[in-house]
């Protein structure tokens, strides 16, 4: 496959805490335009991965490249503004502002946050408020949230909390999104809608993406390929099925359980 169509590669990740070697020398890539799931037991070293990709840690060893450049020792803030975000495992909502106001916070250097341009420079303040705005309920109506739009962001269900927080991917120009299981504590329903929406952004706005997840179904409609770590690295790579049937991944993260029922049927 040619490099260039590989939008992060990881190259030989090391991160230590303590003794502990939370991630051992992981090495990994994601195709532009792919929906890439990471799957493992608790421990195998995912979190930190998005943690060392997103800026949010430096590693011990090893870098982090995306589109051709090394990222490893820019900070998350930077990231941000160069196309990568991360969502968490528990939505980071502004729970006293509205889901319209959620939204409109996303966009970075807007110019009202500058003092003497609000003291001189009102009508740019209102055009780029308004732009903001209308953008914000583009992405609201993409959602399905029009009904939410005024509703307080505290307020909402924890699958809500996980729609509005992929929305707030949409206020900016994501080149890639890390999605830190998006579907915990999200009712069946939801997660449909929030699968749904993953999926049009993924197919419609070329959104890359990787999702961490536990959901053996989730990831099994959503990605390919998936990667399996164990211990602080890669394990095996393939589609959801080769996952499903690799006796590395059986032995280590799905069970001996999974083999024998197959077995049995």
């Amino acid at each position: 496959m040619n490099l260039d169509s590989y939008i992060l590669k990881v190259e030989n990740l090391t991160k230590y805490f303590g003794g502990l070697a939370a991630v051992s020398n992981c090495s990994l890539n994601i195709k532009k335009g792919s929906i890439t799931g990471i799957i493992g037991p608790n421990g195998s070293g995912k979190s930190t991965l998005f943690n060392l990709i997103a800026g949010n840690i430096k590693p011990n060893e090893g870098k982090v490249i995306f589109n051709n450049q090394n990222i490893t020792e820019i900070p998350s803030y930077e990231l941000f503004t160069k196309g990568i975000l991360r969502t968490f495992q528990i939505a980071h909502e502004f729970t006293n502002l509205t889901v319209l106001e959620n939204l409109m916070m996303v966009p970075g250097n807007q110019s009202g946050e500058n003092l003497i341009n609000a003291l001189l420079k009102p009508t740019l303040i209102r055009k780029e408020e308004e732009n903001i705005r209308t953008k914000a309920y583009e992405v609201i109506d993409f959602l399905n949230l029009r009904h939410l739009a005024n509703e307080l962001a505290g307020n909402l269900s924890g699958g809500q909390k996980k729609l509005l927080e992929l929305g707030r991917t949409m206020m900016v120009d994501a080149k890639i999104v890390l999605l830190d299981e998006v579907g915990a504590g999200v009712n069946r329903t939801l997660l449909k809608d929030l699968g749904n929406a993953i999926l049009r952004l993924n197919k419609e706005k070329n959104y890359t993406f990787c999702m961490i997840e536990h959901d053996m179904d989730f990831i099994s409609r959503m990605c390919d390929p998936v990667i399996v770590m164990s211990d602080g690295s890669v394990l095996f790579e393939g589609t959801p099925d080769e996952v499903k049937k690799n006796e590395k991944v059986i032995e280590s993260y799905l069970g001996r359980g999974n083999k024998i029922k197959k077995e049995n049927n």
